[in-house]
């Protein structure tokens, strides 16, 4: 137990050391070699727990920002989910947006795809429970609405579109409003 504990304070000061440079630079400027002074850490042990940089991108990510959304989700709306993602990148807007221009629209998005296609299949295996729906149709509605949530989210860290968090989420929530239960509806009469 004491080898997990020690190995996830390191994955931390690897985790702390590249968002200290995020803030300062691109991801794609940054090297491993600086995040192993930064952090006090040689290459050798960066390696020993991450491929790449990507990697601990998004072990970062999936420790800040997913885990704590996804141990919470019994508590929270989706609503409340998508709002603490977007409070999360709001707080974290430099190292996230260097992310976004650094690794490109389509790497951010299959960070996050997989936590997010989680989220929305466990809303609509909640919401289809009263209903007969095959897992295909399940398994489509919920990456329709991951790739959508995610082509909005990264529109938004764009500043194409211009709104608060909470204004976004008020109007996703209006937009998708009852269509996720209707479209249960009407594949379960297929």
């Amino acid at each position: 137990m004491a080898h997990s504990g020690a190995s996830g304070r390191t994955k931390k000061a690897l985790s702390e050391s590249l968002k200290k440079m995020m803030k300062q630079k691109p991801l794609n400027k940054i090297s491993i070699r600086e995040i192993v002074e930064d952090s006090g850490l040689n290459r050798q042990t960066f390696y020993y727990h991450f491929k790449d940089i990507y990697d601990l991108v998004e072990w970062m990510f999936e420790q800040e920002a997913i885990r704590l959304l996804k141990e919470n989700m019994t508590f929270l709306t989706w609503e409340d989910s998508c709002l603490y993602l977007l409070k999360y990148i709001e707080q974290n807007w430099e190292v996230c947006t260097s992310a976004l221009h650094s690794l490109g629209r389509s790497h951010l998005e299959s960070f996050f795809y997989k936590d997010i296609y989680s989220i929305l299949r466990s809303v609509i295996d909640e919401g289809a429970s009263d209903l007969i729906l095959q897992e295909k149709y399940k398994d489509f509605l919920a990456h329709f609405y991951t790739v959508s949530f995610a082509a909005v989210l990264i529109s938004w860290m764009k500043g194409e579109i211009k709104l608060t968090a909470e204004e976004l989420i008020e109007m996703i929530s209006i937009t998708i409003s009852n269509n996720i239960r209707s479209a249960m509806e009407r594949f379960s009469e297929m």
